[in-house]
């Protein structure tokens, strides 16, 4: 299988320039995040940490897949290698809301196969994008099944929501833009589902000499699981980010990723997932799904539940949560909001952690 490189990234923001929203970066209020005492070797001590927003959630679709699949389907329309058939996908929703989105602006059909538990917004809004949806059993591998069989029958041209070259690519461009807004960034935090986001994301940042977390739910770790087993495993799918985090198996590219030096794997609770997210609207208005937010609890996680391991070493034992270094410029990605905010409204607000005067 094609290894992605830093070549493919460049080649997919050629590709997709003009065709996709540039991603928004927002501040939180200096000191809202505590630091420690130096993450990584080399932090700058004498500045408190600076921590930016990535509001990709912004972007066409509604999460950062749009990247992935305009990359794919216009790489081959380039190469004219699109069927008549159209496209094929089987998704949790966001790639499959992507790959329609796509498939529509060029003029092909698409089918998208989704768990019989996507989100109803999700599949409300892929039929908007003219999709086919066809629900098959309770797990992403059972729509993904679905879908090999209905490529294999058709001839349609089968996308992956997060495990191709061109997909991973695509997904990489939003560290480039990041790099061109914020070109003294020390690390970016993302979060991890099948790795599609985190290969590209880490393979552009490691040819910038950024360092990248990867933040996966205790319960959903694909990626973890792998780091750990020095090869993809299969895991359990049972959190409250598994809409848009729940693959049994992380990809080999994100594995290769996530053996780079520069780059940190961590988990969080749902419970603080859930409190980043409902935090994020009660004190900025911004409504994500939790796998959005996932990202952002691994930096607000208290102090009791994180890691007192060695933060120099190696990321083959997992942190709880991450903790910036004085001095460190984050970027948090927040990477899609096709969620029902209905239950934003539900709870009563959530007090923000503060330092000094911040809220963040």
């Amino acid at each position: 299988m094609h290894q992605l490189a830093y070549g493919d990234i460049k080649a997919a923001t050629d590709r997709i320039a003009g065709r996709v929203r540039p991603v928004t970066l927002a501040p939180l209020d200096t000191g809202a995040i505590p630091t420690g005492h130096g993450a990584w070797p080399g932090d700058r001590p004498e500045q408190s940490c600076e921590v930016w927003l990535a509001m990709e959630f912004m972007q066409h679709t509604g999460s950062f897949k749009a990247r992935g699949a305009q990359n794919f389907i216009q790489a081959h329309r380039d190469a004219g290698t699109l069927p008549g058939a159209g496209v094929t996908i089987a998704s949790g929703g966001n790639a499959g809301l992507a790959c329609a989105w796509a498939a529509r602006q060029q003029g092909i059909p698409a089918t998208v196969f989704l768990p019989a538990t996507a989100p109803t917004v999700k599949v409300a809004k892929l039929r908007s994008y003219g999709a086919e949806v066809r629900l098959t059993g309770a797990e992403y591998a059972d729509a993904l099944t679905a879908c090999e069989d209905f490529a294999a029958a058709t001839g349609a041209l089968a996308s992956h929501a997060y495990d191709h070259p061109l997909i991973a690519a695509g997904a990489g461009t939003l560290l480039e833009e990041i790099h061109r807004q914020m070109p003294g960034l020390d690390t970016v935090v993302v979060a991890v589902g099948g790795g599609g986001l985190f290969a590209g994301v880490a393979t552009a940042a490691q040819q910038h000499g950024i360092r990248t977390v990867a933040v996966e739910p205790d319960t959903c770790r694909a990626l973890n699981a792998a780091v750990r087993a020095g090869r993809p495993v299969d895991v359990t799918v049972d959190s409250v980010a598994a809409d848009s985090l729940g693959a049994r198996r992380a990809s080999a590219t994100a594995l290769h990723a996530a053996q780079h030096d520069g780059v940190r794997s961590v988990l969080v609770p749902d419970t603080e997932i859930v409190r980043a997210r409902k935090a994020l609207w009660d004190h900025h208005r911004v409504a994500v799904e939790h796998g959005a937010a996932t990202a952002l609890a691994a930096i607000t996680l208290p102090d009791p539940q994180l890691s007192d391991r060695d933060p120099t070493a190696r990321s083959d034992v997992p942190d709880r949560g991450y903790r910036p270094g004085v001095g460190e410029k984050v970027c948090v990605v927040l990477c899609g909001a096709n969620t029902d905010p209905a239950d934003l409204a539900e709870q009563g607000p959530v007090p923000g952690r503060t330092v000094g005067q911040s809220t963040w």
